[in-house]
């Protein structure tokens, strides 16, 4: 006779049981539908930006230690220059800003190729190529020998990013369109459709070439096997979705006073952590991203905001909140794409290794956004 695996004494037992039977993190509801597939339309436009903007740094401005036009995609001129000092423009100090946190939190192939001697090596041969005209550099070079090989490997990153974004952009999009179509009717069906374009692009091969002189180096080369999800998109999730970093002045930076860990791994600030209510406030990364997403909302989306009780008086942190149900959604797909076996499985052996990995995921989200977002 079969049973029922018992559901283990978990403050957050219910969000396994939905996983183990199909269901996302979010509630499945028509108001949830709209916000996540109409903030997902918009993250999708930005994240088409920031992605073309993190491929053309490590493309255009490699190596170059003053790059004052870093943010203009090689397109500079006098009108593009007054927009930007008038701040007309989309905020890609945001996407540096994940970039970086991707880095200091490392993680992954990538991080590991990146403190190997086949990087370093070819690190030399960059270097040497890239300044063999600038003595003044040669002399950083030697006298800081870790200098130049860490700009190096933050190029690596803004590649990798850029390259993790350009996918991330295209399942946004394409869900946006499906929705349009009458395709997408649920929660499900959106986790659905991004764990599938996930698993599309599982092991699509991530490389970095730079030309220098006529010379083409290979500074992430192919045989250094690194692939999209297990290098590119788990590192994103565990730098950007949990430990982020602290934002400054919501916390003391001051040692005595303990509100940071010690322990990287304890950081609790990143999107699915986040308090929609400071967005709007100055020195809090989140809130560049909220206004850009605000000026690329659906209709449908704006006039859900319109309506609501403050209409758009705090509608920053309206779209944080619609953009943390879309970030809980895409986590439980990369929860179902990475599980160690089907979430359906009958199985009861298979069926005690999956509560094990759901168990580890939920440990995590105790602190976490999770059950505000599906409060009423």
């Amino acid at each position: 006779m079969e049973t029922k695996m018992q559901t283990p004494l978990h403050p957050l037992a219910e969000y396994i049981e939905r996983l183990e039977q199909g269901d996302a993190l979010l509630k499945d509801s028509t108001i949830n539908l709209i916000e996540v597939v109409g903030i997902l339309k918009s993250y999708g436009v930005v994240l088409d930006a920031y992605s073309n903007n993190l491929n053309s740094i490590a493309k255009r401005e490699f190596l170059n230690i003053f790059p004052f036009f870093k943010y203009f995609n090689g397109q500079v001129s006098p009108a593009k220059l007054w927009k930007h000092w008038c701040h007309d423009r989309i905020n890609y100090e945001y996407a540096e800003y994940c970039m970086k946190t991707m880095f200091w939190h490392g993680g992954g192939g990538l991080d590991e190729y990146l403190d190997s001697q086949d990087f370093r090596q070819v690190a030399q041969q960059i270097i040497a190529k890239k300044f063999k005209s600038n003595p003044l550099m040669l002399l950083v070079d030697r006298v800081f020998p870790e200098f130049l090989p860490e700009q190096l490997r933050l190029m690596a990153y803004y590649r990798g990013l850029g390259d993790f974004w350009r996918v991330m952009s295209d399942i946004f999009i394409s869900l946006s369109d499906r929705y349009d179509r009458g395709e997408i009717t649920s929660i499900n069906s959106v986790v659905q459709h991004i764990q599938d374009g996930l698993v599309e692009s599982a092991n699509r091969p991530f490389s970095y070439e730079v030309e220098l002189s006529g010379v083409t180096f290979e500074v992430i080369p192919a045989c250094a096997g690194l692939i999209f999800i297990k290098d590119l998109a788990v590192p994103y999730v565990e730098a950007v979705f949990f430990r982020g970093g602290p934002f400054p002045g919501t916390v003391s930076y001051n040692a005595q006073a303990y509100q940071i860990p010690n322990d990287q791994g304890s950081f609790t600030y990143g999107a699915l952590y986040a308090d929609p209510l400071p967005i709007g406030g100055p020195g809090i990364p989140p809130t560049q991203l909220m206004q850009d997403m605000r000026h690329f909302l659906p209709p449908y989306l704006n006039k859900f905001y319109h309506d609501s009780f403050r209409q758009e008086e705090d509608i920053l942190v309206q779209i944080c909140q619609s953009f943390q149900k879309s970030m809980f959604c895409v986590t439980t797909a990369t929860i179902k794409g990475l599980a160690p076996f089907p979430l359906s499985t009958q199985d009861p052996q298979e069926q005690k290794t999956n509560r094990t990995y759901l168990i580890s995921w939920l440990n995590r989200f105790k602190n976490s956004r999770l059950e505000d977002i599906n409060s009423p």
